[in-house]
């Protein structure tokens, strides 16, 4: 299955032409402050299948676990189409929000530890605080 990608406007796109690696919530506060609700769902992908079409600006932070994370977003819209994380070489992540494919649904859910009190998730298979 390949992944398509893009962001609000249409101007950024990714295409990947390999399996996602895996599909994944985080509860962390910052993907919570990131996504603008009350987690962040990605798709894990191998970055070297990984095609990027369109300007990109890149925004770059520490995440809690101390690594180094690089989010690609569209200069006209604002809208996030993959990021990397230091800690996860040959990877890359994007928003589930941004994947053309709807069928893809997350299976690991990862800092739970700070997950909303009042959200309940169905066909999580994985789970991690």
């Amino acid at each position: 299955m390949s992944v398509q990608a893009q962001c609000s406007c249409g101007q950024l796109q990714l295409s990947c032409s390999s399996e996602p690696l895996r599909v994944s919530v985080c509860h962390c506060e910052d993907c919570q402050r990131r996504s603008g609700s009350a987690f962040a769902s990605q798709v894990r992908l191998h970055q070297a299948d990984v095609v990027i079409r369109g300007e990109a600006r890149c925004y770059q932070r520490q995440a809690e676990s101390g690594a180094q994370l690089a989010f690609g977003f569209c200069p006209q819209c604002g809208a996030t189409v993959y990021f990397s994380n230091s800690a996860l070489a040959g990877a890359m992540m994007v928003p589930l929000g941004a994947i053309t494919n709807r069928a893809l649904a997350p299976s690991i859910s990862v800092y739970e530890a700070r997950q909303q009190p009042w959200l309940h998730l169905t066909g999580i298979e994985q789970h991690y605080d």
